[in-house]
């Protein structure tokens, strides 16, 4: 019998596009393919290449910002069930070294709790995967709450990934550095402060009291979100905020990825506030490079245990891989 003496390495922040879907992001028209979105349409052997020379056994697939969420009902519905079904058929052609995480027409509620349900129970998929504001709207007010009630039901976890920060907030915020630094308005600020603000959001709205088996994920190491921990709880503490403890609601039920974050720092932050159980390897493929952030998490200056469940033993746990 063969032990195997290396962890099992799982990555949940791993994107790929569906070219229907694609077809609806505004802007698209005529525009030639960069590298990486080369990669996001590429479902062939270059992934598991990658994978393999980097170490990685399994991703956990999504389709890229911004899914669904910006398109009108009807056609948010149709395009993420069409959408689901095409990732399933490939996820099922290799089992066990792909599983996925459903896009949600978040646009209507209702249907989108219904598609979480089908995607979960009838194609085993592990979860879904929201990208930002849903045209305009924020995650935790109350018509999405069935999302949060179906996947509570199912015991799966909800991803909120991060996308563009609404267009009033880029004019004040960013017009002017949009130019000569465009990636300030997307993963160097714009994508973390809208994805924190979503998260923080979610607290105080009162989902995880209705719904106490609530399970979210924060990718890029919690969108900065652990380093802020206690001045937030400290803050919203004080005489005149509603009462309840900030930290707590967040450590039970949020997990965070450390995909596109390959910082030591910001990982034993996100240890000492979170606790090691509640980290999950990600790589952000194919915007980061497998290679580079296996070798990181391998050379961290943590136990071997402790890597061994960041690399993949939480992630087994909590999706039940």
């Amino acid at each position: 019998m063969v032990v195997r003496s290396a962890p099992f390495v799982v990555t949940l922040e791993e994107h790929y596009w569906d070219r229907d879907l694609v077809a609806q992001f505004p802007g698209r028209e005529g525009k030639r393919l960069s590298e990486v979105e080369k990669r996001l349409l590429d479902m062939s052997d270059l992934r598991l290449k990658e994978m393999n020379e980097a170490g990685i056994d399994m991703q956990v697939l999504s389709h890229g910002a911004p899914g669904t969420q910006k398109l009108d009902a009807e056609v948010a519905v149709r395009l993420a069930r069409q959408t689901n079904d095409r990732l399933s058929e490939f996820t099922n052609a290799n089992p066990t070294r792909f599983s996925a995480f459903a896009v949600l027409p978040t646009p209507e509620p209702i249907a989108a709790a219904d598609e979480l349900e089908r995607t979960v129970s009838k194609l085993g998929f592990k979860g879904a995967m929201v990208h930002g504001l849903t045209n305009g709207r924020f995650i935790d007010e109350q018509q999405f709450w069935p999302i949060f009630e179906r996947a509570e039901a199912l015991d799966v976890p909800i991803y909120l990934h991060p996308s563009f920060p609404h267009p009033a907030v880029i004019d004040a915020y960013y017009k002017d550095y949009a130019v000569p630094f465009p990636e300030l308005v997307g993963p160097a600020l714009g994508f973390t402060v809208e994805a924190m603000t979503q998260g923080i959001r979610m607290v105080l709205s009162g989902v995880f009291e209705k719904h106490p088996g609530l399970k979210v994920i924060l990718g890029h190491l919690g969108e900065g979100l652990p380093f802020l921990l206690g001045r937030i709880n400290e803050t919203l503490s004080r005489p005149g905020n509603r009462q309840g403890s900030f930290r707590e609601t967040f450590c039970r039920h949020f997990y965070l990825t450390t995909s596109g974050n390959f910082s030591t720092n910001a990982l034993v932050c996100s240890m000492m506030e979170m606790g090691v159980d509640r980290i999950l390897f990600s790589i952000d493929w194919p915007f980061a490079s497998n290679k580079a952030g296996a070798e990181w998490l391998g050379s961290t200056p943590i136990s071997e245990e402790d890597k061994s469940k960041i690399f993949g033993g939480n992630a087994r746990r909590l999706l039940r891989l």
